[in-house]
């Protein structure tokens, strides 16, 4: 866990909604309604480029999709302000280990 100031500690209990958009586009309301069963839809980001997680709209880190128990998980890759330049593509090993963000129950 990373070093927080110590008065952060009495918010650690606060929850958070963390999101991940696996892309966007933009349709034709005629090819919307054209939608079925079997329909694919092309989205504006690439297979290789990580995903943005957001925490209240806000991004925070970035990560790829895995699977962990049959269900779809985030590793982090990198976290937002990170000094280290560029974005690091989707074969970049995490620093300290995989860590999994999950989006808590409703």
């Amino acid at each position: 866990m990373n070093a927080f100031n110590p008065a952060i500690h009495r918010f650690g209990d606060v929850t958070v909604r963390l999101s991940v958009e696996l892309g966007r586009t933009d349709m034709p309301l005629k090819d919307v309604l054209a939608l079925g069963e079997g329909s694919i839809v092309p989205l504006d980001r690439l297979t290789d480029e990580l995903l943005e997680v957001t925490a209240n709209g806000r991004v925070v880190a970035h990560g790829e999709v895995v699977a962990q128990d049959g269900r779809f998980a985030l590793r982090i890759v990198s976290m937002a302000g990170d000094d280290s330049g560029d974005q690091p593509s989707i074969n970049a090993k995490p620093d300290s280990g995989d860590v999994t963000a999950t989006d808590a129950p409703s």
